[in-house]
């Protein structure tokens, strides 16, 4: 029942990342670098469209989790992007990344968290 609990928990954790950045960081811009960062991978031509579109992408995706449908395929899916947008970023973009280097630690423990939490809490998808 513990472990039921737990998984609950960082579900909704899981979830309010996605929207945090979703919302805060792409579609209201509060946090231009995400858009400088999108600029410097995507080009600058369509870099506000791309980052609403990655913004709204972000809220799709917490929904998703939030669903508890096809959980599995779900957390696969936010491992593979976590891991890309972040190599991605590490490659072309670190200057503008907050911590820089040290970002890919964040992503791995988002990685870690995500699967942890399917893969070892969650008892109803066996």
């Amino acid at each position: 029942m513990k472990d039921n609990k737990a998984h609950t928990v960082l579900t909704y954790i899981i979830a309010i990342v996605w929207i945090t950045n979703g919302v805060i960081c792409k579609i209201l811009n509060l946090v231009p670098r995400h858009q400088d960062i999108v600029s410097r991978i995507l080009g600058d031509s369509y870099s506000e469209s791309l980052t609403i579109a990655i913004g709204v992408s972000e809220i799709f995706m917490a929904i998703w989790v939030l669903s508890r449908y096809k959980t599995k395929l779900n957390t696969i899916t936010q491992i593979i992007i976590v891991a890309v947008m972040n190599s991605l970023e590490l490659f072309f973009a670190q200057d503008l990344l907050l911590w820089g280097k040290f970002n890919s630690l964040f992503a791995v423990i988002f990685i870690f968290i995500v699967y942890y939490n399917e893969f070892i809490l969650n008892k109803n998808t066996l």
